[in-house]
């Protein structure tokens, strides 16, 4: 099964690929899509009747989107969402609903309208422009109005949102599909602010329902609302997106409600074994100096593929299932670690950063908490020299 340049089913993706006749890539993620689509169908369960836009801004996450968006379809998801104009354009070609979430500038207005893509409404000049626009080319540009409930970043403010829609709703050229908001805060679930942000805009659509005025697609929830705030994916809203938890990741804080399961696996292999006498420093700054002689390994990864700094001296990785300390400070292209408890290892052995199974696990959560973070930090994170293996 190919997706675009991808091939799928224990292959490579462009990110990271090797090139043809080279060896295999020293750092990769395994990206299951088996359990991505496990994920998204529980999303939709527990969500349902309301359909799941799927996110997949930033490369989805920088996991590789086309292979992941390709297996999504086939599970039955029919949106997908983005940020900017190029992501949207990597997706059109498969057939599906795309949307921006953010915003658009003028000169994209032109090029977006003519690809089909559904468009945000921040202001009321955005809507004159793609109204001027759609009329230009003869065709109706779909929009869903993003409204500023609280996020304080993008969108109408919700003070103005009802005379603006008002105005927009009377411009030519625009089927006015949807409406949305964004919570800053759904990750506590306590947050009496998204409380607030969910009344406020059931307020706003009320209002705009006296003058007839109604949407097909209403949107808030977002990944850590559908776990924490429930009420987000019921009527009136119809539609929830979900990003992060497609991939089996969450906010630190916040519940823990839906039953995902984390779909990556970062391995790298095992370069060197060395045993040092007792007082060797370990790398740059010597931060960590052996109180004994030990057996140490170094590993080909470091912080250009995504490895934390701050795992120096704290995390581990697991060689043959058992869990290696770090010694010293991750450096960008290696990271040494204790082999004391894994005597038989040898060099080429797998190492995995990140996943792995049982008590010694490494999850996307156990890093953002070392690095005082949050877990799209973590996926996001990953060098370009990373091989994007799918499989599943």
């Amino acid at each position: 099964m190919k997706a675009g340049d991808f091939e799928i089913a224990g292959t490579t993706g462009n990110a990271g690929a090797a090139l043809p006749g080279s060896p295999p890539r020293r750092v990769w993620l395994e990206i299951s899509l088996g359990t991505l689509t496990g994920n998204y169908r529980k999303i939709r369960e527990a969500v349902a009747p309301a359909e799941v836009i799927a996110v997949l801004k930033a490369d989805a996450y920088g996991l590789g989107v086309l292979p992941i968006a390709e297996a999504l379809i086939e599970a039955g998801v029919e949106r997908f969402g983005v940020a900017e104009p190029h992501e949207a354009m990597r997706l059109l070609p498969l057939g599906k609903r795309v949307q921006i979430l953010s915003s658009v500038l003028p000169e994209e207005i032109a090029p977006m309208v003519g690809a089909g893509v559904t468009l945000p409404v921040t202001d009321l000049a955005t809507a004159e422009r793609i109204s001027a626009e759609a009329t230009r080319q003869g065709r109706a540009a779909t929009v869903h109005f993003k409204i500023d409930t609280g996020m304080g970043r993008l969108g109408i403010l919700a003070a103005e949102a009802a005379g603006i829609i008002r105005a927009a709703h009377r411009l030519p050229g625009l089927n006015c599909e949807g409406i949305f908001s964004h919570f800053p805060c759904a990750y506590d679930a306590e947050s009496d602010l998204t409380h607030r942000q969910i009344g406020t805009f059931c307020a706003l659509l009320d209002a705009l329902a006296a003058d007839n005025i109604t949407f097909a697609k209403i949107h808030i929830a977002n990944s850590d609302a559908i776990n924490n705030f429930p009420r987000a994916s019921r009527a009136p809203f119809n539609a929830i997106r979900a990003g992060i938890n497609l991939h089996g990741s969450f906010d630190t804080a916040g519940k823990r409600t839906l039953r995902v399961a984390p779909v990556l696996t970062l391995k790298t292999r095992l370069t060197a074994i060395r045993d040092l006498p007792q007082g060797t420093g370990i790398g740059y700054g010597h931060t960590c100096r052996l109180a004994r002689a030990t057996r140490v390994g170094v590993i080909s990864a470091g912080y250009a593929d995504g490895l934390p700094l701050a795992l120096s001296n704290r995390g581990h990785v697991l060689i043959r299932g058992v869990p290696c300390p770090v010694l010293g400070r991750v450096s960008m292209d290696y990271t040494s670690v204790s082999l004391e408890h894994a005597p038989h290892a040898q060099v080429g052995d797998e190492a995995v950063c990140l996943g792995g199974a049982g008590a010694h696990a490494v999850t996307v959560e156990d890093w953002a908490a070392i690095k005082q973070t949050h877990a799209y930090d973590i996926i996001c994170s990953f060098g370009n020299r990373v091989e994007r293996r799918f499989v599943g």
